[in-house]
């Protein structure tokens, strides 16, 4: 019996283009990060990753998209399963952070090393822009379920909260940025 689902044709070297990227890009910095040395460390040629990726600002853009849906995916599937009341899923997107920057390859926020070394016609900043949006519409939906007055401008005082604890930790993870921004939230939000 034939099958009516479509099938995906891997790209081996595509994927392992963007997985090399992503490590590269997020350890070394973007631009630290020369084609050659993403395509030597990913074997494939230069001339293949180009069929790909038009320009290293494109990759740049797929390596960000990338870690926006990964860290979606991972927020919205904790918050998801908590149970959680939507005050205590707004402290617990620090409480995610705090994780995060505990890891051992916790190297700063992928999005705001990007937006660093990119340009604002460049598709990493049009990358960023939408998952800024979508972290201030989390909380925004969120502080509107808690009764918040004026969910806009909470989420982008949590939003302010979530990247300086970023920043935070990247610069001096001694302190527990995470923690302390989760108090502030929770300062903020009664």
């Amino acid at each position: 019996m034939a099958s009516t689902t479509p099938r995906t044709r891997r790209r081996p070297a595509l994927e392992r283009v963007v997985k090399t990227a992503d490590h590269l890009f997020y350890t070394n910095g973007i631009h630290a990060t020369g084609v050659d040395t993403i395509a030597e460390a990913a074997n494939v040629s230069k001339a293949s990753m180009y069929t790909y990726f038009r320009t290293k600002d494109d990759l740049v853009g797929a390596y960000v998209a990338g870690r926006s849906l990964a860290w979606q995916e991972h927020v919205t599937k904790q918050l998801d399963a908590s149970g959680a009341s939507p005050m205590e899923k707004i402290l617990m997107v620090f409480d995610l952070l705090g994780q995060w920057f505990t890891t051992e390859d916790f190297n700063g926020c992928p999005f705001i090393n990007a937006e660093a070394e990119s340009t604002k016609d460049s598709p990493a900043h049009t990358v960023n822009l939408s998952h800024r949006s979508w972290v201030r519409s989390l909380f925004a939906d969120l502080a509107r379920q808690v009764g918040v007055d004026d969910a806009v401008a909470t989420s982008i005082r949590l939003a302010m909260l979530y990247d300086g604890a970023m920043v935070g930790a990247h610069a001096e993870p001694s302190i527990a940025w995470a923690a302390e921004a989760r108090l502030a939230a929770a300062q903020l939000l009664q």
